[in-house]
């Protein structure tokens, strides 16, 4: 089977969609997975890195932007389907799965007149601009919440969110030695671009923690990344300041299931713990089922084999471009 993940720009939309390649790889090694999403995205430094093929398709988004960003998005607009018509023509995938984001857009579009199977991810309980004008258009779309059905309607599958098997092994493995030391440990995450207002927070604090001896595991985002590492230094705080954590380093997911404090935002595939979504792709395509999935979930550490009706996270509507 050939499946084509759509989309990206931030890190709370892409690695959901690593997550269910990785398990669809995992489930059948004969799976062919590709990503194609814009030079802007995280996509374009995350996917290569982990050896996946990646296309790269010209878009931008059209919602809460300037004059000019807006007519300069709409003037893509041909350029986006164009670009979009050739990456389907040569990957040729039996399904496609849009995981968010503005580039998602044109992808699934044309997927859909083609007649493709299509499925969208939805990671917040309300749906953002590009998911929403979609909704009419896809064949299935794989839910966080039960609260998001009304948005699908006789389209969507509460699968909840996908998390990294990285995670989950941390998890199972344990880190006895990190949680029975007795050291604070505090793990900040402002999302996958960093948050200004949690880094202009922690340098203020910097000298009150430094004083209380906790360890620090922050990421910034690229562009505090060396103002807040300078803070940290100037108050004589120790940390470990990353401008993101990447799939396959293997830091963040121990420093989470060791952490004795986190501190999230917008980071809600971090705090996400079901494993269930590649699970709606066979409702998304029941000619072509995945190997070794049902139509109902997939079967989590601690859990029966019953779809993941929630997931970590805020209860207030988050809303994605």
């Amino acid at each position: 089977m050939r499946i084509l993940f759509a989309g990206g720009g931030t890190g709370g939309h892409l690695y959901p969609g690593i997550a269910v390649a990785d398990e669809l790889r995992r489930r059948d090694p004969a799976t062919v997975v590709s990503f194609v999403g814009t030079a802007r995205g995280l996509e374009s430094r995350v996917v290569p890195a982990l050896g996946l093929p990646l296309d790269l398709i010209r878009s931008a988004g059209l919602k809460g932007k300037s004059l000019v960003a807006l007519l300069r998005g709409l003037a893509l607009l041909p350029l986006s389907a164009l670009d979009a018509w050739r990456v389907l023509s040569a990957r040729r995938p039996d399904v496609v799965v849009g995981v968010g984001g503005y580039s998602s857009g044109p992808v699934l579009l044309l997927a859909a007149l083609r007649g493709l199977p299509t499925l969208l991810m939805e990671q917040n309980t309300a749906p953002g601009f590009t998911n929403r004008q979609l909704a009419p258009w896809v064949r299935a779309a794989a839910l966080s919440y039960e609260e998001t059905l009304q948005y699908f309607p006789g389209k969507g599958v509460v699968t909840g969110n996908p998390v990294r098997r990285e995670f989950l092994q941390a998890l199972e493995a344990g880190d006895d030695a990190a949680r029975n030391d007795g050291e604070v440990r505090v793990l900040i995450v402002g999302g996958s671009q960093g948050a200004r207002a949690i880094n202009d927070a922690m340098i203020a604090a910097a000298p009150f923690v430094a004083a209380r001896g906790l360890a620090i595991t922050h990421q910034t985002g690229e562009r505090d990344l060396a103002r807040v590492r300078e803070g940290y230094a100037a108050a004589g705080l120790a940390a470990t300041v990353e401008p993101f954590f990447h799939d396959r380093n293997a830091r963040l997911p121990l420093n989470f299931n060791s952490t004795t404090v986190p501190f999230l935002r917008s980071a809600l595939s971090i705090s996400a713990k079901k494993w269930s979504a590649p699970a709606a792709l066979r409702f998304a395509s029941p000619a072509r089922p995945t190997p070794g999935t049902s139509p109902v979930a997939l079967k989590t550490p601690g859990s029966s084999e019953a779809p993941a009706r929630t997931t970590a996270g805020s209860s207030r509507p988050a809303r994605r471009p």
